[in-house]
């Protein structure tokens, strides 16, 4: 049965969104961004990439395949904020499912809203950018709207807070899961025992690191704090520098890390990862209007003239005409023309913006993972 209580959205510009509460009652607040996956909202929720955020649903019906214990992204559950839907399915029915999506989030005290014209909201982030907003459950008076209105709107928002950190794993571990019903490789036989790979977790989804086991790594997970030091003592061949949230400026040991891990070991970065070796090679970083959230994006891989659906989950973008001639352009989006993917010219280092791994998502990109796996053999 769907929930009576009353919620409502409330953005730093003042525009007010109602509907009804499920999942935690409270108050949270975080960025307001929107996602257009029409499926994989667990995998969304579990995303370490969403710390800070308030995450919107645009497809309509959210909830109505529940939730089960392997769809999952990270450890701990979910890392969103908040999350914000059109119409919340309150009975789930999927084979696979053990509780529904309010109870699930209720369970991790997650706040939600349904009930809300999430086109409207869309448009309206698209309009004037993703901004500060806080769901508030409850009968609310005047007053407590004004005072909502208040501290939102005077918040500094979440740019310029290292957020990797807090999402990042506190000790080093393995991992030798590979895809679900895949043997490994998946990528191509490879010509050599398999290569150790080194993973910097900024915010690592576990479908990266399944994508490295198929791939035919040896997968080891340090801490985002990790130096370079430490890392170059467990001889790795290849060093990847994972997902993650917030502002890649904020990142300052990662990115520290990684410039002197530049020319030592083959390197690889997806998203954060991306944007931390742009930043470590010289280069700058900028903030997008809106993001980029979903599961729908065309990138064109540049070097092969290939098309991809990719999944995206991130609101800051490398400047590449601050890196100079060091690195070359290797992919583009084809819904604004921003820069997804470099590889430098002389160095074994590659990276890109898209999510290679889906989770959820089209998995057009995850040769990828293949790509990687042969700079290390080419380096070797």
């Amino acid at each position: 049965m769907a929930s009576t209580t009353r919620a409502l959205l409330m953005l730093a510009d003042g525009t007010l969104f109602t509907g009804r509460s499920f999942g935690a009652e409270g108050e949270a607040t975080g960025e307001v961004v929107f996602n257009t996956s029409m499926a994989g909202y667990q995998e969304i929720l579990t995303d370490p990439s969403y710390t800070g955020q308030i995450v919107t649903m645009t497809y309509t019906q959210i909830g109505n395949y529940g939730v089960n214990a392997e769809d999952v992204e990270s450890f701990g559950g979910p890392r969103v904020e908040g999350f914000v839907v059109r119409e919340y399915m309150p009975a789930p029915s999927n084979w696979r499912s053990t509780g529904s999506l309010g109870e699930y989030l209720a369970g991790h005290g997650i706040v939600g809203i349904e009930g809300v014209d999430t086109r409207a909201l869309t448009r309206h982030l698209r309009d004037h950018g993703a901004q500060m907003g806080v769901i508030a459950t409850g009968d609310l008076s005047q007053a407590d709207l004004a005072a909502l209105l208040g501290r939102v709107s005077s918040h500094a928002g979440i740019g310029g807070i290292d957020l990797a950190s807090g999402v990042s794993t506190v000790k080093p571990y393995t991992w030798a899961e590979p895809l679900w019903g895949t043997p490994a490789p998946l990528h191509g036989e490879r010509k050599r025992p398999a290569s150790r790979v080194v993973v910097y977790d900024f915010g690592v989804k576990f479908n990266i690191l399944r994508n490295l086991v198929s791939a035919g790594f040896d997968v080891h997970v340090v801490p985002a704090t990790t130096p370079a030091e430490a890392v170059l003592e467990m001889n790795p061949d290849g060093i990847m520098l994972s997902n993650g949230p917030g502002d890649p400026d904020a990142v300052t040991h990662g990115i520290e890390a990684a410039r002197k891990l530049v020319g030592k070991k083959p390197l690889f970065g997806i998203c954060l990862g991306h944007q931390i070796l742009g930043l470590a090679l010289g280069g700058r970083t900028y903030k997008l209007k809106f993001g980029h959230h979903g599961g729908n994006h065309p990138v064109m891989d540049l070097e092969t003239g290939r098309v991809e659906i990719t999944a995206q989950n991130h609101n800051y973008c490398v400047d590449f005409q601050s890196l100079g001639s060091a690195v070359k352009l290797t992919h583009k989006n084809l819904y604004d023309g921003t820069e997804e993917g470099m590889r430098h010219v002389e160095l074994p280092v590659m990276s890109v913006q898209h999510h290679p791994e889906a989770g959820p998502g089209p998995s057009d990109a995850n040769h990828i993972f293949g790509r990687f796996a042969r700079m290390i053999e080419s380096a070797a």
